[in-house]
């Protein structure tokens, strides 16, 4: 089992996907403990890269979409924001 630490500001660090089968267990800062399926963080992680990448105009694989640049300027996310209650919820 793998344990995180939600931070004042609601996010735990994540910068990789966890095996789907993996339980995790995220203390909020509240106190509260829940447990988490790999499955479940790495869809957030998606989401989360997922907007990173709009707000940055980004293409689906990270490159930017100006033709001028042929560099990968940031293709991923450290820190996935969560919520109590996202285990329950299909995964």
């Amino acid at each position: 089992m793998i344990n995180l630490q939600q931070d004042a500001e609601g996010f735990i660090r994540m910068n990789r996907h966890f095996p789907a089968s993996v339980r995790i267990s995220i203390t909020f800062s509240d106190g509260s403990v829940e447990e988490v399926s790999g499955r479940r963080l790495n869809r957030a992680y998606d989401e989360a890269l997922a907007e990173y990448r709009a707000q940055n105009h980004l293409n689906a694989k990270g490159f930017s979409r100006h033709q001028n640049s042929r560099t990968n300027p940031g293709n991923k996310v450290d820190f996935v924001r969560v919520q109590p209650g996202m285990g329950t919820a299909n995964g």
